[in-house]
């Protein structure tokens, strides 16, 4: 009997790595695999967790810290899919802001449940706009340095490199990114997809199917500045109940990002990944909106095909910049938006903090 695979999938804030995940599942579920999802936040009530159920996957959604530091509940998580539904393949997608995943994850969960899993490679998703900045490759606005640092450390660390959302940017740009990412990070293979429309999610499987197990030495790191970098990010999740007159849910998620981009921009403040859910009280339903940068226009991967009359609104907010001001900016541009559209907006859960210091569980060099 072959041993069920781990696929870890990592990348920033923002750069498209629950959409990707939902593409390879469905393809993996096309094949007659079962297939677990694990999610992975800092806090409570995750948009993606929503967003993979919607899609009817068995989803294990894993708060409070990030894989490295949560070792034994992703165990558990897996642990606990098995049991429910004993898939073949497990896809994990890490907390945005972490790095050091190899030697804090892959290679412990080699090193202690070899026996149990096949742990693929490491694939980090990029957002392209994003890398091309932070490379240098494009000019733009992006994060200080020490944000930059962990971003930079992901790419150090993948063995593939998943170039997402080409549909976005022509043949040129994606040239020069695939050429910067091939020359700064040897390591990796590159590779360039589009989830959104599925371009390029075939050759990626393919690359995650093939590889044999990569056991070079994990990368050198300095988790002082690499806490440093966490400390300067700004997280928010919150959750509310939305009642009223029948309204337009989409219309909805798209005025309250935008609002809360233009807001951001005059703060100077630069947004990492703003992601919203909004589910009516009855049915299957969902929208989800995306704000991946300042200048990026508002996305719903996902809209509504009715209007509503109440819903549950989750929303995940994170940015460099203070906790505090996300809080008051949200709580200021959901009251607005609920009184200009005659809702009712009842705040359920609300949690603003900044990321602590990364103390991973279990740190390996290399697998012995």
């Amino acid at each position: 009997m072959l041993k069920p695979s781990y696929l870890m999938i990592g990348g920033f804030l923002g750069a498209g790595k629950t959409t990707s995940i939902l593409q390879l599942a469905r393809r993996l579920r096309d094949r007659d695999l079962r297939v677990g999802l694990i999610t992975n936040d800092q806090s409570f009530g995750l948009v993606d967790t929503a967003m993979l159920r919607s899609h009817g996957f068995e989803t294990e959604e894993i708060t409070g810290g990030c894989f490295c530091c949560r070792f034994g509940s992703l165990v558990d998580a897996a642990n606990k899919l098995t049991e429910d539904s004993r898939p073949d393949v497990f896809l994990a997608e890490p907390v945005g802001s972490c790095t050091d995943l190899r030697a804090t994850v892959s290679y412990p969960l080699r090193q202690m449940y070899g026996d149990d899993f096949t742990i693929a490679p490491l694939s980090v998703v990029l957002d392209p706009v994003r890398a091309s900045r932070i490379l240098g490759v494009e000019q733009g606005k992006t994060f200080s340095p020490k944000v930059s640092y962990i971003y930079e450390k992901q790419m150090e660390e993948a063995d593939i490199l998943v170039i997402n959302k080409c549909d976005l940017i022509d043949e040129r740009q994606q040239s020069a990114l695939q050429h910067a990412l091939e020359e700064r990070f040897p390591q990796a293979t590159v590779v360039r997809v589009a989830a959104r429309t599925g371009t390029g999610i075939d050759e990626w499987q393919q690359l995650l199917q093939d590889a044999e197990g990569n056991f070079a030495r994990s990368i050198e790191i300095d988790y002082a500045e690499y806490g440093e970098g966490e400390s300067l990010l700004g997280w928010l999740n919150l959750s509310a109940t939305l009642s009223g007159a029948e309204f337009d849910g989409n219309v909805f998620l798209t005025r309250l990002a935008s609002g809360l981009r233009d807001r951001l921009e005059s703060e100077g403040v630069e947004v990492a990944h703003l992601k919203m859910t909004l589910t009516p009280d009855s049915g299957n339903d969902l929208a989800v909106g995306n704000l991946v940068r300042n200048s990026s226009a508002v996305e719903l991967s996902h809209e509504l095909a009715e209007p509503l009359e109440e819903g549950q609104l989750i929303v995940n907010f994170r940015a460099e910049g203070d906790p505090a001001l996300l809080k008051r900016m949200t709580e200021e541009e959901l009251s607005r938006l609920s009184a200009c559209l005659t809702l009712q907006a009842a705040v359920g859960q609300i949690e603003a903090f900044r990321p602590g210091m990364p103390v991973p569980t279990h740190r390996l060099a290399e697998v012995l």
